[in-house]
């Protein structure tokens, strides 16, 4: 027992370390936003009266909010987080319903999205989708093996995001709408939905979705302008036409930072929704480029964490950083499309670069999920090595012992009941509740999505 004891004591003490390109690569984004910002956003601040660099000290502030909010996030256990996964749900509705409430919500232009927090508006919509990827990877981890076997657990994450998308499309927020419907499908599939049924509500979700564009007048402006933004260039055109020029004016390497000329009240919105023509303009193909590396560098290493958090049977972790994953790429897909006029116009930010403070503050906070992913990944990999170093020598592989199968939370009080029966009575159940492989059980790997 004192053996026993000294190595459980050893195995607590050790800790993780952040993944560093994970790190690298979501400080250059933010740094290079802090710079986008200050120089998009110059002639907008003088031409309103506020200063020229009132949004640039308005970036810095939020971005210092979302980087302590991250911190608190990288020092919380992610077993934490997942005993209030009901409570998260229970929460996106909650914040979706803020902006209605009289004295709160407030309206900008038709659209009620943010609510006032006083010292600034926060958009909602930015809290929830982190809250939504957290529950989602926590049902995933509770119904793992249902989700791939019957239609209800398929269909009730899909029913909450149909739910959700009602009600930003309320707002109305189209573009929030669709994120989320994707961020779904793609988490349901990397968590082992199978696949020839998760393509009927694909099938009749798209042209829903293709109706709710057509049938809306300045949704329908929006894509016949993105066809042929030149026909009314100064009318619905009007973006896409000056974000192309900008994008043109770059050529190779730009024509040098601080120098656009499209910025100075020509391109609308040049430190938010287009601030990536401003980049291709001042740092041309090549800054392109360096940011399009950037995000898939980031996109890339928060898929590799979780596909190592399931390899090691970690499913909450890995479900996460799915998510994040998810989110991040296909908002810069979006964003990054949009300014090049390769997609309709959609106001979507640029995550960590363009100025918007519930964008940033929001996104700061998925890192840090990311890199707490990152740690406890790294963490449990220094055990597993800590215990093949403790293995008496010439024991064999099948002694070698494994990482601890992930039980879901709700699971886990049935789990210790059922560890007080008598091991001769149920010895699988046993082994079961007691994080166990008997010799007579077979190993459940989990699958990234089944033609079954």
């Amino acid at each position: 027992m004192n053996d026993l004891s000294r190595q459980a004591t050893r195995l607590e003490a050790i800790g993780g370390q952040f993944d560093p390109w994970l790190t690298g690569a979501a400080l250059a984004l933010a740094c290079l936003g802090v710079v986008m910002v200050g120089s998009a956003s110059v002639a907008i601040g003088e031409n309103l009266g506020v200063g020229p660099f009132h949004y640039l000290v308005r970036h810095v502030l939020f971005l210092g909010v979302g980087i302590a909010l991250a911190a608190v996030v990288m020092r919380t256990e992610l077993k934490t987080v997942e005993r209030y996964n009901q409570l998260l749900l229970l929460g996106c509705f909650v914040l979706l319903l803020l902006p209605w409430l009289p004295g709160l919500g407030v309206s900008v232009n038709g659209a009620r999205r943010w609510i006032n927090l006083g010292v600034s508006r926060f958009q909602v919509v930015e809290a929830v989708k982190v809250i939504y990827i957290v529950w989602l990877a926590s049902y995933l981890v509770r119904f793992r093996d249902e989700v791939n076997a019957t239609w209800q657990a398929m269909l009730k994450p899909l029913g909450v995001a149909v739910l959700l998308v009602g009600m930003l499309l309320a707002q109305p927020d189209f573009g929030s709408a669709t994120l989320l419907l994707a961020i779904t499908a793609g988490m349901l599939v990397l968590g082992g939905v199978n696949l020839p049924r998760m393509s009927l509500p694909i099938v009749i979700g798209l042209p829903a979705l293709a109706a709710l564009a057509i049938f809306e007048p300045y949704r329908m402006r929006r894509i016949t302008s993105f066809l042929d933004p030149w026909a009314d260039q100064l009318g619905s055109g009007y973006q896409l036409t000056n974000a192309l020029m900008a994008v043109g004016r770059g050529e190779w390497l730009g024509v040098g930072l601080g120098a656009s000329v499209q910025k100075l009240n020509y391109l609308p919105e040049a430190h938010t929704d287009f601030i990536f023509s401003v980049i291709a303009e001042e740092l041309g193909f090549a800054g392109v480029c360096m940011v399009v590396a950037l995000y898939g560098l980031l996109v890339g290493r928060a898929l590799y964490l979780g596909m190592k958090c399931v390899e090691m049977r970690r499913h909450f972790p890995g479900y996460i950083a799915f998510g994040v994953a998810l989110w991040i790429g296909m908002q810069s897909f979006v964003s990054i499309g949009v300014n090049l006029g390769m997609l309709p116009t959609k106001g979507l930010t640029l995550p960590l670069v363009s100025s918007g403070g519930s964008s940033v503050m929001m996104t700061c906070v998925a890192i840090g999920l990311l890199l707490r992913v990152s740690y406890e990944l790294d963490r449990a990999e220094r055990q597993r090595a800590v215990r093949h170093e403790a293995m008496p020598a010439g024991a064999g592989a099948d002694a070698v012992p494994e990482a601890p199968r992930e039980v879901p939370v709700a699971a886990r009080s049935a789990a210790s009941r059922q560890a007080t029966t008598p091991v001769d009575a149920h010895p699988v159940a046993h082994a079961a509740a007691m994080g166990l492989r008997g010799r007579g059980t077979s190993r459940v790997e989990p699958t990234f999505g089944s033609f079954s």
